[in-house]
């Protein structure tokens, strides 16, 4: 439901290495492609309303109201306000996880060890909370503002017994995410490893960010045919903009 990426008007690329963290508004209309470029990515995501960041996004009402435990194309990433932030608009892995989370500086040391700067320099071990929240200083929002994140790429499913399993392999090298923009979207991401995957070092995944330029004019049609709340969610945000 989307047009094939070469015959879109390429916008900007870059590389986030496995560790980096980046922020930027991805404004109404455009398209972020977000590729794995070795396999095993993970892409903890934050997105908030670029122009009232106050309104940012919760995953539990972008669940409960498309009646999903995992989120894929065809879905839509909604705002507390009941806007939709980003539609997930392309997905060749099928599955992002919505219940990880990130890991603080504690719990990578007690997962991988210490490593430290003054070893390590570049090489450090980064958390996903720290990554964040560099970021999200950056635009004037702090710890109190730290709330949900969706685990691009990784798959985490519920046992007999009640416990979060992860699936290593969910995304294997060139998968890609793309998320349309029908407003103006702050995004915050880090690419680190998921708190649930089970290999025992420290390596975090390499993502390729590709902007482009996208009219809707059918880029959202998957998402409002998946659920009737999308039509009223992509309503909601359209409204905006009168």
């Amino acid at each position: 439901m989307s047009v094939p990426a070469p015959l879109r008007p390429s916008l900007y690329s870059e590389t986030l290495p496995g560790g980096g963290h980046t922020s930027f508004v991805l404004k109404r209309g455009q398209l972020l492609r977000i590729t794995d470029l070795e396999g095993g990515a993970n892409v903890s995501l934050m997105l908030f309303n670029a122009n009232e960041k106050s309104e940012r996004l919760n995953l539990p009402d972008s669940l409960k109201c498309q009646h999903t435990a995992k989120l894929t194309a065809g879905h839509c990433l909604y705002s507390d306000m009941g806007r939709v932030l980003a539609a997930i608009v392309g997905d060749t892995c099928g599955w992002s996880d919505s219940f990880g989370g990130v890991l603080n500086a504690e719990e990578v040391t007690e997962k991988y060890g210490q490593g430290r700067y003054q070893e390590l320099r570049n090489g450090f071990f980064r958390n996903g909370e720290d990554n964040l929240l560099v970021e999200m200083g950056k635009w004037n929002l702090g710890l109190a503002d730290l709330l949900m994140t969706l685990n691009l790429f990784s798959k985490v499913t519920v046992d007999a017994e009640h416990r979060f399993v992860f699936h290593p392999g969910n995304s294997t090298a060139g998968d890609y995410i793309e998320l349309y923009a029908p407003m103006d979207t702050l995004v915050v991401l880090t690419a680190l490893q998921h708190p649930l995957d089970p290999a025992p070092g420290y390596a975090p995944k390499p993502v390729q960010l590709d902007w482009h330029k996208v009219a809707d004019d059918g880029i959202t049609v998957l998402c409002r045919t998946t659920r009737e709340e999308n039509v009223r969610g992509l309503h909601n945000t359209d409204r905006i903009y009168l």
